[in-house]
């Protein structure tokens, strides 16, 4: 005695375990899967997003008595660079949103396959770590000359005699810019008697 399925024929044939079944799934949740990786950018857009109302929130709760320097003070730049993160966000979103994609990375002189330098990320990382803990005993002008100096080494640098002029000379700049032009002040050190 034989039975007939009640089931209809699904579009790959008879209902079964290879029927219907998997397109069903395809539309459900593995769709929405499927739609966000496709459109993977949207997660660039959120971090700026993020990060640009991160930037406005904190320009916005800065503390600063802008009578006295004028127009131009310490929020200006937070509150461009807030603006131009989210303006950037909302462009991208747009452009992903309407179906464009970002070109694949076999133009660039790239191999893939090549596992990461981390030789160069732990360098740079304790450059920037040493900076970060000698900026207060040590004053903006010199520890930022070695942080200048740390990255240009970790990134492949070997002219000993220029790049340290170099560092101290952009250390100094940087310092004077933010200091005496943008009324950030930054710690001077052990040379703040000299600067």
């Amino acid at each position: 005695m034989t039975t007939e399925s009640t089931e209809p024929d699904g579009p790959t044939g008879p209902a079964g375990p290879a029927g219907p079944a998997e397109p069903a799934a395809a539309s459900g949740g593995g769709g929405a899967r499927a739609w966000l990786r496709e459109r993977s950018e949207l997660g660039v857009c959120l971090l700026l997003f993020a990060l640009g109302v991160l930037v406005l929130t904190d320009a916005l709760t800065m503390d600063v008595d802008i009578a006295q320097r004028g127009p131009i003070g310490p929020r200006t730049v937070p509150f461009v660079v807030g603006a131009g993160l989210l303006l950037v966000g909302a462009l991208l979103a747009v452009d992903v949103l309407r179906g464009g994609r970002g070109e694949a990375e076999g133009g660039e002189d790239v191999d893939l396959d090549e596992p990461a330098d981390w030789r160069t990320v732990l360098l740079l990382t304790g450059v920037f770590l040493g900076a970060a803990v000698l900026i207060g005993p040590l004053g903006f002008p010199i520890a930022g000359a070695l942080l200048f100096w740390g990255a240009a080494y970790a990134l492949g640098s070997r002219h000993h005699d220029r790049d340290p002029l170099i560092a101290a000379g952009l250390s100094l700049f940087t310092y004077f810019v933010f200091d005496n032009l943008l009324g950030v002040p930054l710690p001077g050190g052990p040379l703040m008697g000299v600067l």
